[in-house]
């Protein structure tokens, strides 16, 4: 795949907080997934609303039932990340 070199601005304490967390892939590989993973967002917002416009939109109970799932789903990664399920400390 070609590449482009580009400029990118970021906040101090983001770039400073990325770089004490990215591994092998480097800085370049991650704003790449980073940005990669924003479009695929803003493609499945695309989605959302025309399912809106074909179904109506999302009821409250809904959208609360989505949004618990998440936060279960967050707190489990951040056990796994932290090794708390098993008493371990990463």
């Amino acid at each position: 795949m070609a590449t482009k070199k580009i400029t990118v601005t970021l906040p101090e304490d983001l770039l400073e907080e990325v770089r004490a967390d990215i591994d092998a892939r480097g800085l370049s590989a991650y704003i790449a997934e980073a940005v990669r993973a924003q479009r695929d967002r803003d493609l499945l917002g695309e989605l959302v609303d025309r399912l809106e416009q074909e179904h109506g939109p999302v009821t409250a109970e809904e959208a609360a039932a989505s949004e618990a799932e998440l936060d279960e789903l967050y707190a489990e990664h951040m056990r796994r990340r932290t090794g708390s399920e098993r008493g371990q400390v990463a």
